[in-house]
């Protein structure tokens, strides 16, 4: 089994995404890079060089469903002949009925994030959507935790490793414990645990950051001789990055909880602390890890949770 790593450009702040072609029948891509006419030619490129057409696809399998990673799964499935596409079911991002916007601005509002900020972070989320077609719900199949996606010449099992997103996805090859993990394992950074609905009950909050720590220990259990990621080089020593992880993830939790103050503080106000300055999508991303980190501290007793006209208000214990 080949694993083809192909480098696609993406009008985002992380830089170009990684594609894995599988070049075993049947033929599959895993992930497909943005919606832009850059990702489509690189992708066309880095096909043509293993030479494979689109249409030469038969299977799109997506580790998330972010518009980095998900974005050409429709264009490339109807170029294939409707190529089957495969996404975890508890991933929303690739869907057209979606319905996260309403149970995403609730979240920010407990979040203690101002009315201003969450109409602005709504219209960054709209932009960001153009970067990826949506499938209807006939036009995609679910991944599930120890499937095996079969090929003429072993398999590779599905690992569901929640945390970046809750439906996130990583593909073990047990022949030679070889790991594709999309943004679950990136070389260079620490993966955003992304704030998300809870996907059983979207009136909660996904506890991305607890989750995330679960995941990192599953695939360290697996032995990985090698792990592919969604961005960047790919890893050779999982221990040292594990190990460097749970140090970056332990130095800030500590760092947030310094800052509540005795008077308490939203997530907001700590992430405005924690992250000064940041714009854009960074601002989204500046909650999304405060209150990553604010969940995991609460969960162990670490700080003190009160609800104040409709804001979590945080206080050490």
């Amino acid at each position: 089994m080949r694993i083809i790593r192909i480098p696609v450009p993406t009008p985002f702040y992380v830089g170009p995404v990684n594609v894995y072609l599988i070049h075993e029948e049947p033929l599959t891509l895993i992930d497909t890079g943005p919606k832009t006419k850059e990702a489509l030619e690189a992708l066309r490129e880095g096909l043509r060089r293993e030479r494979v057409r689109v249409s030469d696809l038969r299977r799109i399998v997506l580790t998330h469903a972010h518009e980095d990673h998900c974005g050409l799964a429709k264009s490339l499935r109807d170029e294939a002949k409707d190529a089957e596409v495969f996404v975890h079911g508890w991933e929303t991002g690739h869907r057209k009925g979606r319905l996260e916007y309403g149970e995403n601005r609730a979240l920010l509002e407990r979040a203690g994030v101002p009315a201003g900020e969450v109409e602005g972070m709504r219209r960054m989320y709209e932009g960001v959507r153009r970067f990826a077609d949506a499938l209807e719900d006939h036009e995609h199949a679910g991944l599930a935790d120890e499937d095996e996606l079969k090929f003429e010449k072993g398999a590779l099992r599905v690992v569901h490793t929640p945390g970046h997103t809750p439906g996130s996805c990583s593909f073990l090859r047990e022949a030679d414990r070889t790991v594709i993990a999309g943004d679950c394992v990136l070389k260079r950074i620490t993966p955003n645990p992304v704030l998300s609905p809870d996907p059983v009950d979207p009136t909660r909050r996904f506890r991305s950051l607890a989750e995330y720590l679960v995941s990192l220990a599953r695939l360290r259990s697996l032995h990985p001789t090698l792990v592919y990621g969604g961005h960047g080089d790919p890893v050779e020593d999982y221990e040292e990055l594990f190990n460097r992880y749970l140090r970056a993830i332990n130095e800030r939790q500590a760092e947030v909880v310094r800052l509540i103050p005795k008077t308490g503080a939203t997530a907001w106000d700590v992430a405005v602390e924690l992250f000064p300055g940041s714009e854009d999508v960074h601002r989204f991303l500046a909650v999304s890890e405060t209150v990553a980190h604010l969940d995991l501290a609460h969960s162990e007793g670490k700080l003190a949770i009160e609800l104040s006209q409709g804001r979590e208000v945080y206080r050490r214990a």
